[in-house]
């Protein structure tokens, strides 16, 4: 039987439905890009289609190879784990369809492209009806995700370098949005004491949501404190032709077999500073409970443009909605691991008599590991040179209360816990610390 050949754009989701919809429109964009192959997208969380019922649809249309793009801006958690764990789970369950996963958009000269067109586009805008301030009196914040990957983190740094090297502004900076340092608000209250005329707010994002609208808000909080600061508030990249370009060159590295992750800077991989705990931890999504749950309801009196408050019980009585609580058991079917490896030594797999012995030897053991002999497998693992045990055992320990505290009655064992390293510097007093307000 011939190969057929499809594509899935796999993405993280919102509780914002405008999110939803403006990533619905990658896969347009590549449908027009790509006429003779079936173009389908799902989500990790909250958002319909889950990334399943998106392979489902393109195996129902006789697809028998698909090709995998992550939906994401840098190659953290998400990228790395999560959505690789739910291909290799699909992949297993259905040998007839074969999954090659490509890589993120990372650092490349597209995207910055797009991203100047939208800094220059609010300069313009400023100029014009708030008068002319010279690029030299601008400073630039380009605003990341932020992750517990320090190499994603770092890599929202070297962007804004790009930029600001490449544009000319006086000065740069970066903070992110969450989990790492420095946050959105300490992060501008630093930057208006620099001295600088304007200072331009450039969300480094994919899509509107939640976090954007947090990043702006934000802005307007530190703006009010500093009348003599100009603050200009830049659009995300959204649906720019050229962002829609990167994410067609993704899909042709997968056809020319080069879609190569940067594995030299993985945590999972290398001992990188500080996150020493996370080598060889499993590979496996922590998105289960969230799965298809759905966002904001699109009959919202804000429009979808929320952060799902109107899937509050109270809040749906008072405006005649129906009611939908924001929960969900959803989870893939039991899975046996693609190899006969557990390479944790942290964890106590299969290799943890390793757990003193040199980095070297603890990769050389997990990348000479024999495979199980299933074919179809998607073989993330050995074929990225990631290094980190893909077994599916579902073990997550945060090292936090992870308790569900839903308002409702009914038991949340699930028969599986949840352990990887905590984030290292959780308690930074620029990062997730100072969203606590007193």
């Amino acid at each position: 039987m011939a190969e057929k050949l499809g594509i899935m754009v796999c993405g993280h989701g919102s509780r914002n439905q405008n999110a939803a919809r403006e990533f619905a429109v990658i896969a347009e964009g590549l449908r027009a890009r790509n006429p003779d192959m079936p173009v389908e997208y799902g989500y990790l969380e909250f958002c319909n289609p889950v990334i399943s019922a998106g392979l489902d649809s393109l195996r129902e249309q006789g697809v028998t190879r698909v090709l995998a793009v992550p939906g994401m801006l840098f190659a953290a958690g998400h990228a790395k784990n999560d959505i690789p764990s739910v291909l290799n789970t699909y992949q297993a369950q259905n040998p007839g369809m074969v999954i090659n996963y490509g890589r993120e958009l990372g650092i490349d000269l597209k995207m910055i492209r797009a991203a100047g067109d939208r800094i220059q586009a609010a300069v313009d805008e400023a100029n014009a009806t708030m008068g002319v301030v010279d690029k030299h009196d601008t400073l630039l914040m380009v605003v990341g995700r932020g992750s517990s990957d320090p190499d994603a983190n770092s890599n929202a740094t070297k962007v804004m370098r790009m930029l600001w090297e490449g544009m000319g502004f006086g000065w740069g900076e970066t903070c992110y949005s969450g989990v790492t340092f420095p946050l959105v608000e300490p992060g501008l209250t630093h930057a208006a004491k620099l001295g600088y005329k304007r200072i331009i707010v450039f969300p480094y994002f994919l899509f509107t949501g939640v976090l954007v609208k947090r990043i702006y808000s934000y802005t307007d909080e530190v703006a009010a404190r500093h009348p003599e600061i100009q603050f200009v508030k830049a659009s995300y990249l959204n649906d720019h032709p050229l962002v829609l370009d990167a994410f067609q060159d993704r899909v042709k590295e997968i056809l020319d077999g080069a879609a190569v992750m940067n594995c030299q800077m993985c945590k999972y991989r290398e001992q990188v500073l500080g996150f020493e705990a996370d080598i060889g931890q499993p590979q496996e999504s922590h998105h289960h409970h969230v799965e298809g749950i759905g966002g904001g309801l699109e009959n919202c009196p804000c429009k979808g443009d929320c952060d799902a408050s109107c899937r509050n019980e109270e809040f749906c009585k008072t405006h005649g909605l129906p009611f939908t609580p924001l929960h969900s058991h959803a989870e893939p079917a039991s899975l046996e691991p693609v190899f006969d490896y557990g390479a944790s030594t942290t964890l106590g797999g299969k290799y943890g008599h390793l757990l003193n012995a040199s980095p070297d030897a603890e990769l050389d053991a997990v990348m000479n590991a024999p495979s199980s002999g299933k074919v179809h497998a998607h073989e993330h693992g050995p074929n990225c040179g990631c290094g980190h045990d893909h077994s599916h055992d579902h073990r997550h320990d945060h090292g936090h209360d992870h308790s569900h505290q839903h308002g409702h009655d009914h038991s949340h064992d699930h028969g599986h816990s949840h352990t990887h390293a905590p984030y290292p510097h959780a308690d930074h007093p620029l990062g997730p610390k100072s969203m606590k307000k007193s």
